[in-house]
């Protein structure tokens, strides 16, 4: 297999699985990008590439700390770039960038935002790469927003979730873009409510009916071990009203007492927060993410789900390699937070977990399950070179639409609790595979 890091070539070559199913694979480069630390390549950036009918677009922070957009045609090995006037502390790894398209063609920006003024812009019209001024989106609860990620509903709306407040202490926020007015408006102030005494890191996922499914996992301080605990809501009528996998309607805002859990994870288990999460054909989720058991000191990847009777988990890794997770800002971890997505496959559930481990020699990776029942993964390297501390994004409405995925890859550093390491402008570029 051809992969490489800081001057990557147009790549194409054919991955044989375990299984004996070939998959194709196709590196294609977009430019080089701020490589110092995760800010391009963090896991929550919803969304880092995503698509519009033939079209598909990227964002990232070039070297310079400016916001470089990027659009092809599917299929193309040429992109059309454009730097835009917006920039950011790239320096910090949270302060990432997030797009989607609406309805109509319109790109939407946001950027920079670690309990900051929210920094949000919209193009001047459809199709197009150059931004208007940055702009409020509904003009209150904007003043310490973080995390923002967007989400297409399946009419052309758009879902925007961020955290007001601080990490240990915030609440979460839902607005919705109208595809026929061109405005947004707020859903929620405060859909899942701190108390002033935590946070949720949640995960969130909509199926093609239009369900949006929220997990999440609590933190009781900035200490990144006080996470603890999976918890679940899904909303059917836009974020409006919310219940449980029961059907139990919840109080809004949702807190810590009223919370379904739906997988018990004690403090100081190496519960990483912020992961992903997915849906299958019968809309039921899958949560993955990572944790250790308390018989063992080493993490391990799982998934969570719901078979729609009840929850059920499954041990995704065999890992050896014990780490410890502790302290504030975002952390040098040997491992990557993962990506879920599931597909039917000859009339069964076939779901893969996108991730980079250290014990793989950071490669991009994937996890593969045929039959959840059997417990069986296999494991292929998508690439043969390291990534660094790189975590996956991927285009989200091409995989919804196709079952093509195309990956969001950079070699990236990433120093802990917010320090850079010393490295040049990397490759950014779209790892193009049909499983």
């Amino acid at each position: 297999m051809i992969f490489c890091s800081s001057k990557l070539r147009i790549a194409a070559f054919t991955l044989l699985l375990a299984s004996g199913i070939s998959a194709q694979i196709r590196l294609v480069p977009v430019a080089e990008g701020w490589a110092k630390n995760q800010v391009n390549a963090v896991i929550f950036r919803k969304n880092s590439v995503t698509s519009f009918k033939d079209q598909q677009y990227v964002a990232f922070y070039n070297g310079s700390s400016q916001i470089v957009l990027a659009k092809r045609r599917h299929g193309s090995m040429k992109w059309q770039l454009r730097t835009t006037k917006f920039t950011a502390n790239t320096a910090d790894a949270h302060n990432s960038i997030s797009i989607a398209v609406d309805g109509k063609g319109f790109l939407h920006l946001a950027w920079g935002n670690h309990n900051t003024q929210l920094n949000y812009a919209r193009s001047v019209e459809s199709g197009s790469l150059e931004m208007g001024d940055k702009t409020a989106m509904v003009g209150r609860t904007e003043e310490k927003a973080t995390y923002p990620e967007f989400y297409s509903m399946p009419n052309g709306d758009l879902l925007f979730f961020y955290r007001d407040g601080a990490s240990g202490n915030g609440d979460l926020v839902l607005n919705r873009y109208d595809l026929r007015s061109g405005r947004w408006s707020r859903i929620q102030d405060d859909l899942v409510d701190g108390e002033r005494k935590r946070n949720a890191y949640p995960q969130i996922a909509v199926d093609t009916r239009g369900t949006i499914h929220m997990s999440w996992a609590w933190r009781e301080s900035p200490d990144v071990a006080t996470n603890h605990d999976l918890c679940y809501a899904r909303s059917g009528d836009g974020g409006k009203t919310w219940t449980k996998s029961s059907g139990e309607k919840y109080q809004i805002p949702i807190t810590a007492s009223t919370a379904e859990y739906v997988w018990q994870i004690p403090q100081k288990s190496e519960l990483i927060n912020q992961t992903s999460m997915a849906v299958d054909a019968d809309g039921n989720p899958y949560i993955a993410t990572y944790w250790r058991s308390a018989d063992s000191a080493i993490p391990q990847y799982r998934l969570v789900y719901f078979d729609g009777k009840k929850w059920m988990s499954s041990q995704v890794s065999n890992r050896t390699t014990p780490f410890s997770l502790s302290g504030g800002g975002t952390k040098r971890i040997p491992i990557s937070r993962p990506q879920v997505v599931v597909d039917d496959l000859k009339g069964k559930r076939r779901v893969i977990v996108i991730f980079r481990d250290a014990e793989r020699g950071s490669r991009v990776s994937a996890a593969i399950s045929d039959d959840l029942n059997s417990g069986k993964w296999r494991i292929v390297d998508l690439s043969n070179s390291d990534v660094g501390m790189w975590e996956p994004s991927f285009d989200l409405e091409l995989w919804q639409k196709k079952k093509h995925l195309n990956i969001f890859v950079q070699n990236v550093g990433q120093g802990d609790g917010e320090k850079l390491e010393d490295l040049a402008p990397q490759m950014i570029s779209i790892l193009e595979w049909t499983p």
